[in-house]
């Protein structure tokens, strides 16, 4: 019997849920089709915040790479959207001409950032937030702009906005409203939450409404309806979505607002059904995760022919992805006459509470600063208990320990939701553990999807793991990445006790769920390698970043930054002709002196990245490494009136010998001539200051977005003795510190006074110098690149698409 073709318009959250779904219940059914409108596979869209604020990578979002559609037989078409929806042909035509027919069709077609119809909305520098894509552009605007305004004080907005506060920018958030996110908060909770993400950096203009956007090109401000104006470099458009209804109003479809579906995710056309926040259901469209994947298991019941109730709505409640801002809402927030309230302010402990009570039931809650109760009070709303035995009192603050017992999810019933993003019960939970001999968070998750969203219920996963197997199970979080539940320190234990040489025999031996490894786990397991047996391990290119493979930094428009080693900030007329001459020869758009003393040379095309660097005839900084980047110097005594030391001379000695050495993450230095500490010595990894008897040596500074000051080490006489704790210091990190870790983080970890013992012992420091001189350095870039055409080619070809 000829399958059944199943159309799917939309590769995202809602949609591909609604597949996997049918796939679970009657896997032979239909013959699927998948049309994405991005180049991407389907991702976590609610994850974009943490990208934005560095906590992951988009490889990481990934929820069904490409080789899932592949192995579940689906045609995908990506980067090829629906133009136009024939419902009499049952056919749909794409951007490109083809034309796809369908017996049945779901419309998943998600919703648009709303952009303000006022001047200037399009101009250069304005953008939305709302896919990969805008993620990428945001961050890329970053490295070059400083002031950043978020228009819209909502959920995505306020994520935005601490995302780009996190990479250095001055930002701020104006919104329309007297309180941010007054749709989930009232007055109360919104003024606390705007005094806490003060303190994080962020300003505000509350009550402003945005009237022009000024520039000519790109924006450089914004003109309020007050008449008063603020300087900006970038501006984001967070101000709500608008259901993407078009291809459906084209077509005659029954749209309102959303496309308007029945409680079985029927259209008006009874071939073609609609799910996630392009559907009106009731009157209402919903924004979240939650009620789009309860709409998916009604929708795949309904099409696998499955006995269902229907899909009657969703009770919503939010939580804010903001470090230091721990806030829960849930159901009706709005008091009227029927429905009244009890609230509770802690201004010692930052803490607030509000109930909303109707007819003896909790129909709502706000809680800010202390949100270990949303478990209880969820429960509370969506199984509309009956309250009326409980004081005010007992009702804010749980008696008898029903506080701590809501929060163990061991005790809580089977019927209880995990995962509230999956609608994940503790049942389903349990059941697969004991089923499918589950041991490990990512197991859990790949088999029930519960902690694949949001994650915040992975340590509950965790518990019910423990629970369930008779012992603590390991958490997902705790390891390096999600191919497997190993730490760190696991992972090298186990490379030295079973002796493994390459990546590939680490996955192997230690089970990665992935045996090819992602790009997260691949350079930190080459780096682990290179440390514990650098004469045996042979340097595997292919599992490095694509920047250091290219020995370039990938720039915003795809062109590439080349930047020659400098020593100390050294250079000659010799190094500054040929600078010149390639500059002049490959058309480079930009050349620029960099923060770390260096000639840049920028927008350089990737084709000429060999020949650029066979005519420079240098040596290629690290800039792009994990590795000794770079030694800042001031000119030291030899020029300056106020040095006590040669520190050019040291910045080079140490540059010399350290370069090309890899380690966890950057590792910068700053050597100065004297206590005016003109190189920044005390922000650095490394610092070096000179006095009248000798260097004070400083370790663990960082001058990135989150500025850390430098620990005095010592104060020593000589150049030597600087280059051997300089030493002594890297090896120790190399042996000790976690993959992308950079050296203040790793000091806080290991304690300052530890790493000091370690580096002032003698014996100890011997050992570790022995060690490094073992280690050696990396074959120098581009000596050996440039006449081997194969390795070239290998460079060129292996993964050129990974991020950084």
């Amino acid at each position: 019997m000829e399958k059944e073709k199943l159309v799917l318009v939309g590769n995202g959250m809602a949609g591909v849920r609604t597949i996997e779904e049918i796939l679970e219940r009657d896997p032979e059914r239909y013959q699927m089709t998948i049309i994405g409108e991005e180049k991407y596979p389907n991702y976590n869209r609610i994850m974009l915040s943490n990208i934005l604020q560095k906590k992951t990578t988009i490889e990481e979002i990934i929820t069904n790479p490409f080789d899932w559609y592949e192995e579940m037989g689906i045609e995908l078409f990506i980067n090829n959207p629906a133009t136009r929806l024939d419902t009499k042909k049952k056919e749909i035509e794409l951007q490109n001409g083809e034309r796809i027919s369908y017996d049945k069709c779901i419309l998943a077609t998600g919703s648009r950032a709303f952009i303000l119809p006022i001047p200037g909305s399009n101009l250069e520098g304005v953008a939305a937030f709302r896919t990969i894509e805008d993620t990428e552009k945001i961050l890329a605007a970053t490295n070059t702009y400083k002031k950043a305004a978020v228009i819209g004080g909502g959920l995505l907005g306020l994520e935005a906005a601490k995302g780009l506060v996190d990479q250095g920018m001055d930002v701020t958030v104006i919104h329309l409203e007297n309180w941010l996110m007054e749709t989930q908060l009232n007055e109360k909770a919104g003024a606390l939450l705007k005094e806490d993400l003060e303190k994080q950096g962020l300003k505000f203009r509350m009550g402003a409404k945005t009237e022009e956007i000024l520039g000519e090109k790109r924006v450089t401000g914004l003109r309020f309806a007050d008449g008063t104006e603020l300087e900006t470099d970038l501006v984001i458009m967070s101000i709500g979505i608008r259901p993407e209804t078009t291809l459906a109003k084209d077509a005659g479809l029954g749209v309102r607002r959303g496309i308007c579906v029945d409680d079985y995710l029927a259209t008006s056309d009874p071939f073609i059904f609609s799910v996630g926040e392009c559907v009106e259901h009731r009157g209402t469209c919903y924004g979240l995760v939650a009620p789009l994947y309860e709409q998916a298991k009604v929708l795949a019941d309904r099409l696998t022919d499955h006995e269902t109730t229907g899909y009657e709505g969703s009770m919503t409640y939010t939580a804010l992805k903001v470090s230091g801002c721990d806030l829960f809402s849930a159901g009706c927030i709005q008091a009227s006459e029927d429905i009244k309230t009890i609230e509770a302010y802690d201004e010692w402990n930052h803490c607030y509470k509000k109930v909303f009570i109707q007819d003896n039931q909790v129909v709502g809650t706000i809680l800010y600063g202390d949100t270990t109760e949303e478990n209880r009070f969820l429960k509370l709303i969506t199984q509309k208990l009956d309250i009326s035995d409980l004081n005010p009192i007992a009702l804010l603050a749980a008696a008898n320990g029903e506080e701590d017992a809501s929060n163990d999810v061991t005790s809580w019933d089977d019927s209880e939701t995990v995962c509230g993003c999956n609608g994940v019960t503790k049942g389903t939970i349990l059941h697969a553990i004991q089923d499918k001999e589950l041991t490990s968070v990512a197991d859990v998750t790949k088999h029930t999807k519960a902690g694949g969203s949001c994650g915040k219920c992975k340590d509950k996963i965790a518990d019910l793991l423990g629970y369930a197997l008779g012992g603590e199970a390991p958490v997902s979080s705790k390891g390096i990445c999600g191919c497997t539940d190993l730490t760190r320190d696991e992972i090298v234990l186990k490379i030295h006790q079973k002796g493994l040489k390459s990546v590939a025999e680490v996955y192997q031996a230690l089970h990665f769920k992935n045996p090819e490894g992602c790009s997260k786990c691949r350079p930190a397991i080459n780096f682990y390698l290179n440390v514990a047996f650098p004469k045996e391990h042979q340097d595997e290119k292919a599992s490095r970043y694509v920047n250091e493979r290219l020995y370039a930094n990938i720039q915003n428009d795809g062109t590439y930054s080349v930047i020659p080693r400098m020593r100390g900030g050294k250079t000659d007329p010799q190094q500054l002709l040929l600078i010149a001459k390639a500059a002049e020869k490959y058309d480079v758009p930009l050349v620029k002196i960099t923060g770390s003393q260096r000639i840049g040379l920028y927008g350089v095309k990737k084709q000429d990245l060999p020949k650029i660097w066979k005519d420079l005839d240098m040596s290629a900084a690290e800039a792009y490494a994990k590795a000794v980047r770079s030694v800042k110097t001031c000119v030291g005594k030899n020029f300056c009136r106020f040095g006590t030391q040669d520190s050019m001379g040291l910045g080079i000695k140490l540059e010399e010998r350290y370069e090309f050495i890899d380690t966890p993450h950057k590792f910068k230095m700053g050597i100065s001539a004297c206590p005016r500490s003109c190189a920044e010595s005390c922000v650095k990894d490394f610092g070096v200051i000179g006095v009248e008897n000798g260097f004070q040596i400083y370790i663990g500074g960082n001058g990135g977005t989150t500025v850390q000051e430098s620990h005095f080490l010592e104060t020593v006489e000589t150049e030597e003795e600087v280059i051997e704790i300089c030493g002594a210091f890297l090896e120790y990190y190399r042996e000790t510190g976690v993959y992308a870790e950079r050296t203040a983080p790793w000091i806080d970890r290991l304690g300052f006074d530890h790493v000091k013992d370690v580096l002032l012992d003698e014996t100890k420091r011997a050992e570790l110098l022995a060690k490094l001189e073992q280690a050696g350095k990396r074959d120098e870039p581009w000596r050996q690149t440039v006449q081997d055409k194969d390795l070239q080619q290998k460079l060129y070809t292996v993964g050129s698409g990974e991020s950084k």
